[in-house]
């Protein structure tokens, strides 16, 4: 099973203010010379830090924040918390913001074995198994290839998942996860997804009636190459991005930065291929985007896309978002005053069942080229971002122990159980 766990020092555990801010330990995180640059910052001069950025309160003060190349990872009431080298310090103090320290990014000693968490070819091999346990409900095919070549697997559950033969067709609800390497915690909600709608089908009324009333799409593992190095060796990396090589030997796109609907529009991603927020050399720029869209786009059967609905998983924050995220009004051109307020009737429905906050995407930080808005703005899906547990604090907050996988991946049953209703 996959390597991953904190490396807890409670001795080091503080509580910042009235929010409960964790300042937590430090965690096992590579600082090696040559992939510190590829990519986990837009400058690599000096060491990195976490920090809190209080005062960032507005979506514009958390956008200027974001814009200085930090690697955000968490808001809550006392500011920001985000990855920052020397320089970007200096750079918030020097456009009137008053950092402050918050968790070391250190090279601590490696984790112990979690085998809670699955691998990329343990997460193979369940979509394998449920397909042979389950052939009447599921299909098991592969969107393409990631540029290191592994299967980016798609599994389809429904009562007819051959979708292109349905008369009539069945509206079809897609689930990806682990766009961003690091964020493990969602491959097991989609792996939930997948378990849940196979093995209670038959004997489950509301999932019985869910796989026979809807075609649910998971893909898993959409950056398995950031994934596997993200945990590969004897440290965490905190690695976010793809695999795939660019310019002045940097390596890695952000995934979530790379899609076609306004990419690169509105400051909310970095042309610099170190950033942690590189949009890539062009939209659809590595292969991982590219295939999945692809997928999405071949969905449009008889000038009608099938697909009605999405979630993309993430961690960390408790969030749910949606569109539109490179602008901060509500209602730009791309979306009527009707079709926002369905994201909001339908984002707070499905956050008060998981705890989340819901919110506009903008109303974080503004960000382009991401899933979300080319969902909607290209085909019109009512796409959402969910952003997992924890709540709050540092690099750590991507590594949960094996611990809470199963609660806090039943915490969001009852969003996907809603999703897949609004979509017919």
């Amino acid at each position: 099973m996959l390597t991953r766990r904190l490396a807890r020092h409670r001795a080091a555990t503080l509580i910042a203010g009235a929010a409960g801010l964790a300042l937590l330990a430090p965690l096992a995180v590579t600082a090696d010379a040559t992939e510190a640059t590829h990519g986990q910052a837009q400058d690599s001069s000096g060491s990195e830090t976490v920090i809190l950025v209080p005062g960032a309160d507005t979506p514009a003060e958390r956008t200027e924040v974001a814009r200085t190349g930090v690697d955000v990872l968490h808001m809550d009431q006392d500011g920001l918390a985000v990855r920052a080298t020397d320089r970007q310090v200096a750079e918030l103090r020097a456009r009137g913001f008053m950092p402050q320290r918050h968790q070391p990014v250190s090279i601590a000693a490696p984790p112990p074995v979690d085998d809670a968490y699955h691998a990329y070819e343990e997460m193979t091999a369940v979509l394998s198994d449920t397909a042979a346990e389950h052939p009447d409900i599921t299909e098991l095919t592969s969107v393409g290839t990631s540029y290191e070549g592994r299967d980016l697997p798609l599994i389809t559950i429904s009562d007819n998942p051959a979708q292109d033969s349905a008369e009539p067709a069945e509206p079809e609800v897609l689930f990806t996860c682990t766009m961003h390497a690091r964020e493990h915690l969602t491959s097991e909600m989609c792996l939930r997804i997948v378990t849940r709608f196979t093995s209670e089908y038959g004997t489950g009324p509301e999932v019985t009636e869910l796989v026979n009333e809807r075609a649910i799409h998971v893909l898993p593992m959409v950056n398995p190459d950031g994934a596997a190095y993200d945990v590969s060796g004897e440290r965490y990396k905190g690695w976010r991005k793809s695999r795939m090589p660019h310019y002045w030997g940097s390596v890695g796109t952000d995934l979530n930065r790379n899609w076609a609907y306004n990419w690169g529009c509105c400051g909310g991603s970095s042309g610099y291929p170190r950033s942690n927020t590189y949009r890539g050399p062009e939209p659809f720029s590595d292969p991982e985007t590219r295939v999945i869209a692809e997928f999405v786009n071949s969905r449009v059967v008889d000038g009608q896309q099938r697909i009605a609905a999405h979630v993309d998983f993430h961690s960390y924050g408790e969030l749910v978002l949606w569109p539109f995220g490179f602008t901060a009004a509500d209602t730009p051109d791309g979306m009527t005053e009707e079709e926002y307020q369905r994201f909001v009737d339908v984002g707070t429905a499905m956050a008060d069942t998981n705890g989340y906050e819901p919110m506009q995407s903008s109303d974080f930080y503004i960000t382009d080229g991401t899933v979300n808005d080319w969902m909607w703005g290209e085909h019109d899906i009512l796409s959402f971002t969910f952003e997992m547990y924890p709540s709050g604090g540092g690099i750590d907050g991507f590594y949960p122990p094996g611990s809470v996988i199963e609660k806090e991946t039943a915490r969001n049953d009852a969003a996907v159980d809603l999703l897949l209703r609004e979509a017919g």
